[in-house]
């Protein structure tokens, strides 16, 4: 059962480890209320925004550095230069590295990319991926791999990958990503589950995943977290985020 315990705070903790609260959050290229959705992403206090959809037309630069400002973050990665991933992180944060990765387009399908990093917070170094797989059920397993080729390229000790996967978590590319990985979710549920759509939501298509030498404190979507509130989840874009609390190890 899902705990309604406050997640952890950020912190550092003596040994060098650090504690992290990360959001993914599919905003839907900014065309819902852009107020409610900083609102909503500055009460979760991330040190790490996972996005999906973010603008990628006319001015998208301009307008993510704003929500980034807005929401008390600034822009790490990704964008229309990785097909809608981005990265926007606290000033906790030390970067090491950024990559947009954009993944082989399928005639007729929407071009996918993944929004990549490495950063550190503390002593502990962490490889960071956004990514929104294809609508398309093979494309979408293919891409799956390519994306666990890509989290273990970034060479970190540890890593964690967010994002729209399109998919239940009964799916073969959900379960592909589970096999390997940490589903935050079902390690340590926190908050509640389904994260589509706001206004009903019925089933959980956007997931956290992380390494297995994370610690995962708690996840799920922030209902009743401080300051987030039901109107502003449905107002701020057709997804629900995803909130973690992990404690990753020194490097």
């Amino acid at each position: 059962m899902a705990t309604t315990t406050p997640l952890p705070r950020s912190r550092t903790e003596p040994d060098g480890s650090a504690v992290i609260r990360v959001l993914s959050y599919n905003i839907r290229s900014m065309r819902d209320d852009t107020t409610a959705l900083a609102r909503v992403i500055h009460a979760c206090a991330p040190d790490l925004v996972l996005v999906q959809e973010a603008p990628r037309f006319f001015r998208w630069r301009k307008k993510l550095a704003r929500l980034a400002a807005a929401s008390g973050q600034t822009i790490l990665s990704g964008g229309a230069t990785a097909a809608g991933p981005a990265l926007l992180c606290s000033m906790r944060a030390t970067v090491e590295r950024t990559e947009d990765v954009l993944l082989p387009l399928t005639p007729g399908l929407h071009r996918r990319g993944l929004a990549t990093a490495v950063v550190r917070f503390g002593a502990a170094r962490l490889g960071v991926m956004s990514c929104h797989l294809s609508l398309q059920k093979d494309e979408r397993y293919t891409q799956s791999g390519l994306l666990l080729d890509r989290l273990a390229a970034l060479a970190a000790p540890h890593a964690l990958v967010g994002g729209d996967l399109n998919e239940r978590p009964d799916g073969p590319t959900f379960t592909r990503l589970a096999a390997g990985l940490q589903d935050c979710w079902a390690t340590t549920p926190w908050g509640t589950e389904y994260t589509s759509t706001p206004t009903d939501p019925h089933q959980r298509i956007d997931a956290i995943f992380a390494t297995r030498g994370i610690e995962v404190l708690g996840c799920g979507v922030p209902y009743g977290h401080p300051g987030v509130t039901e109107t502003d989840l449905r107002a701020a874009t057709d997804h629900l985020p995803v909130l973690a609390a992990l404690r990753v190890p020194a490097a």
